[in-house]
């Protein structure tokens, strides 16, 4: 996750994150991945920074047990970077 990442973003100002980029940074196979949305199984949050962190977002994307976090500044340049895979939830009583 070392390689300099920019974000672009759209016509209403959303970032914009392939599959393929996204498939790389949680370590999977595009096809995995793509899957994996399909069935609804991967989420994302955008949170704006406030106060010193004016100007910059922090990404979160979850697939399954894994979830990607990145800060991104104003220019779209992808700082910090951190993935994680979490613990499964415990199984709900019948």
């Amino acid at each position: 996750m070392n390689a300099a990442l920019t974000l672009a973003r759209d016509e209403s100002g959303e970032f914009l994150l392939s599959a393929d980029l996204l498939a790389q940074r949680i370590g999977w196979p595009t096809e995995t991945l793509r899957d994996m949305m399909r069935r609804g199984l991967v989420s994302s949050r955008v949170g704006r920074g406030e106060r010193d962190d004016a100007g910059r977002w922090r990404l979160s994307v979850r697939c399954g047990n894994r979830r990607w976090q990145a800060t991104v500044e104003a220019d779209g340049r992808v700082g910090e970077q951190r993935l994680d895979v979490l613990p499964a939830a415990p199984k709900k009583a019948r």
